[in-house]
């Protein structure tokens, strides 16, 4: 049988970072851009996703226009800038504008794919009406510049299920408006694949993130998602499985792959992120 070419793989921000974690403050890498960009390119990624704080970093050092000219050297084909929260608040607009703004103009002079954004950490919730003219609006400002607005459900926050999050995509109705649907969210959300197959639609899709974990939580769920994540392949969910559920509605890359972990960050950036490479792809079993 003839093999089709190798799927395309994007290291979201955290599998590049090094030694770093989200709510830490900053959330900046050590590891300087142009070494994390180097490390990236001689391991097989096709693109990867930057922090808010490392854009901030690299704005205001580098510089956007010199940082373009990193990306279009090694050779990268995406590129995915996040994370925002509290959009929502116009009572707290004096916090999340200023990171809008800087993230809209990241992606636009970097040629971002979309910016990601979330909600307040806490108890789901079953009413999000209130977050459909809000992320219009997001949206719209998007669009202007060239760029997108996914949201990434997460299993600790007030969008917490695919289902959820699928519906409230319908109400918002806007091509520029997806979603980022995270392998770790699903699963420890407890949305078995049928019913995320049932549940989405392939416009809805902006990204997919690949990661793995072990059946039982450790800690909180917020500390088991910051430092327990596995490589793909190496733990107990159905990594291959979510890909084939993914590629049946429709989906088919590029795939993001985000790894969290204690472990991760404690490694050498390129030998974490030549980890994160290749257990990926080794659960795509017929490119």
């Amino acid at each position: 049988m003839t093999k089709t070419s190798a799927p395309e793989l994007v290291a979201s921000c955290w599998t590049s970072a090094g030694d770093v974690a989200p709510l830490q403050r900053p959330e900046t890498s050590p590891v300087p851009i142009a070494d994390r960009l180097a490390a990236m390119a001689s391991t097989g990624w096709s693109g990867f996703g930057l922090a808010h704080d490392d854009l901030a970093a690299a704005h205001s050092t580098l510089g956007f226009p010199a940082l373009r000219k990193l990306i279009e050297g090694a050779g990268f084909h995406y590129v995915e800038v996040e994370l925002l929260t509290d959009w929502w608040d116009e009572t707290l607009s004096h916090q999340w504008r200023p990171q809008f703004d800087l993230l809209l103009d990241a992606a636009e002079e970097l040629g971002a794919r979309f910016i990601k954004v979330g909600t307040a950490f806490g108890e789901t919730l079953d009413d999000l009406d209130f977050l459909v003219e809000p992320l219009r609006q997001l949206t719209i400002e998007a669009e202007k510049r060239g760029t997108r607005i996914a949201l990434e459900p997460m299993a600790f926050s007030m969008v917490g299920r695919i289902p959820a999050a699928a519906d409230l995509m319908r109400k918002v109705d806007m091509s520029g408006c997806g979603l980022v649907i995270d392998y770790w969210h699903v699963f420890r959300a407890g949305t078995a694949l049928d019913e995320l197959s049932a549940s989405l639609e392939a416009h809805q899709i902006f990204g997919v993130e690949l990661n793995d974990a072990d059946a039982e939580i450790s800690g909180s769920l917020f500390e088991d998602t910051r430092d327990n994540r596995r490589l793909c392949g190496q733990g107990d969910q159905d990594v291959p499985g979510f890909i084939k559920t993914m590629k049946s509605i429709g989906f088919d890359g590029p795939w993001g792959v985000e790894i969290l972990s204690d472990e991760h960050r404690a490694l050498p950036v390129a030998e974490a992120l030549q980890q994160a490479h290749a257990t990926a792809l080794a659960c795509f079993p017929t490119y």
